[in-house]
């Protein structure tokens, strides 16, 4: 599936919970890896990253700041991913019941 198409599915995906998601960056429309920052009223909660697995699939993983990071260290690291992959999307999702959004997110892949 491309990426901009997988990318409009996560923002559709919380806005029809009445929660808050923007595309922060745009990469590769087709190729493209996609990044979460997740965060719940504003506290942060984690950053998801979809990545290949050994068997072709896809699987998301944690990865960048800890929980509750501060919106700088936050921005370091998406700056930094940006430098290393000009094609990454990055979404952030403020979502009421982040925590449960992340374990479904995690499994479904």
């Amino acid at each position: 599936m491309p990426a901009s198409l997988e990318a409009a599915g996560l923002v559709r995906r919380a806005e029809s919970s009445g929660d808050f998601a923007t595309i922060i960056k745009k990469g590769d429309p087709d190729r493209g890896a996609i990044l979460l920052v997740v965060s719940s009223r504003g506290r942060h909660v984690a950053c998801l990253e979809r990545m290949l697995t050994l068997d072709g699939g896809y699987q998301w993983h944690r990865v960048g700041p800890s929980e509750s990071a501060g919106s700088d260290e936050i921005r370091d690291f998406l700056a930094k991913r940006t430098r290393f992959d000009a094609d990454l999307w990055a979404i952030e999702l403020d979502i009421a019941d982040a925590e449960r959004f992340v374990a479904e997110t995690r499994l479904t892949g």
